[in-house]
């Protein structure tokens, strides 16, 4: 007996089935044709399966409807209506290109980032030429690699499948193991974060993926918890954010390093307002950038080279030589030269 098809590549093949029939496909059509559907399993268990998989189409939009035959009545079969299932044609302006340009960048290193550079190859066909997107030049984001853990906490949480794992935490450093239930995946401020609750805390809480240490394990049986009706994922972790907030003072040369600017908020907005050294030089901007992570916004400033200087923390200037001290030694290592 083959291997069983993945359920995901099973519902696929269904969907091409019934959009290219010519009238309808019965079950024992559908059952003999269409791959992942074991012919050799009871009618039973085939039934089961359609019923699923015809429940799970629909609840995704895909619009399969039931057919009856003209000379039997209870004779029935399946297609999808082409009408409702169709796009209507698509227009996309410059600035929506380069939007979606945006969010193709933001997969890079990620799990999709394949079909995200195929997706967007495929829209630029309908839209505006690609060299009408540079209003949006400048303005990648900035998202670290999730890891490993980002794929299986994303079928974990579909499913909804308790997840063991190694988190070190931030504050303390200290590495043990966590039993979650994960509810939602979240980027925010340059990373990833699952939210969910922690069993052995008994209590929700906030995870960096970058803090996860090894693989992710699923444990139990899916659909294993729901999400509380007044949990509200995004919500826990702004608060998450914010008893960690700190705000970076910057020097940005003109026109330069997009990214930043586009997350600083008014110097005047900042409680105690600017140091009194903050000053910038003088022919640059200065920024007042939240973050919350000296190691993730140093990684960021330190690409930017000469366009940024950092006036503030000392914390977060002291992680920015450090990485460019260590630029500035390799260069000379393999350059052959000791000055």
């Amino acid at each position: 007996m083959p291997d069983a098809l993945p359920p995901a590549e099973r519902l696929l093949n269904l969907v091409i089935a019934l959009v290219n029939t010519t009238g309808r496909m019965t079950k024992e059509q559908i059952r003999r044709s269409v791959a992942g559907y074991d012919t050799a399993g009871s009618v039973e268990a085939f039934e089961r399966m359609f019923e699923r998989d015809k429940d799970t189409l629909r609840d995704l939009g895909v619009p399969v409807v039931t057919v009856s035959s003209a000379a039997h009545g209870d004779d029935q079969g399946y297609r999808v209506d082409q009408d409702a299932y169709a796009l209507p044609p698509m227009e996309l302006s410059a600035a929506q290109l380069g939007v979606l340009a945006l969010a193709a960048e933001f997969w890079q290193d990620q799990s999709l980032r394949t079909d995200a550079a195929r997706a967007l190859t495929k829209l630029r066909v309908v839209g505006a030429t690609p060299s009408q997107t540079d209003a949006v030049v400048g303005l990648a984001p900035r998202i670290h690699p999730a890891g490993p853990a980002l794929a299986p906490l994303l079928d974990a949480a579909h499913a909804r499948q308790v997840v063991v794992f190694t988190y070190r935490a931030a504050s303390t450093g200290e590495v043990l193991e966590r039993t979650v239930e994960p509810w939602r995946l979240i980027a925010s401020r340059g990373g990833w974060y699952l939210v969910g609750r922690d069993q052995g805390r008994d209590a929700p809480r906030v995870f960096r993926l970058s803090r996860i240490v090894g693989m992710v394990r699923p444990v139990g049986p899916p659909a294993a918890f729901t999400l509380p009706a007044d949990a509200d994922p995004r919500a826990l972790l702004v608060s998450a954010q914010h008893a960690e907030a700190r705000t970076a003072w910057l020097a940005v040369a003109p026109d330069r390093a997009g990214a930043l600017r586009a997350r600083a908020v008014a110097p005047d907005a900042v409680p105690g307002g600017a140091p009194a050294d903050a000053g910038a030089p003088a022919g640059m901007d200065l920024l007042a950038v939240p973050y919350t992570r000296h190691s993730d916004l140093a990684d960021e400033v330190t690409a930017y080279t000469d366009a940024v200087v950092v006036l503030g923390p000392p914390a977060l200037r002291a992680a920015v030589v450090r990485r460019l001290a260590a630029a500035v030694a390799m260069g000379r290592r393999l350059g052959g030269s000791d000055g």
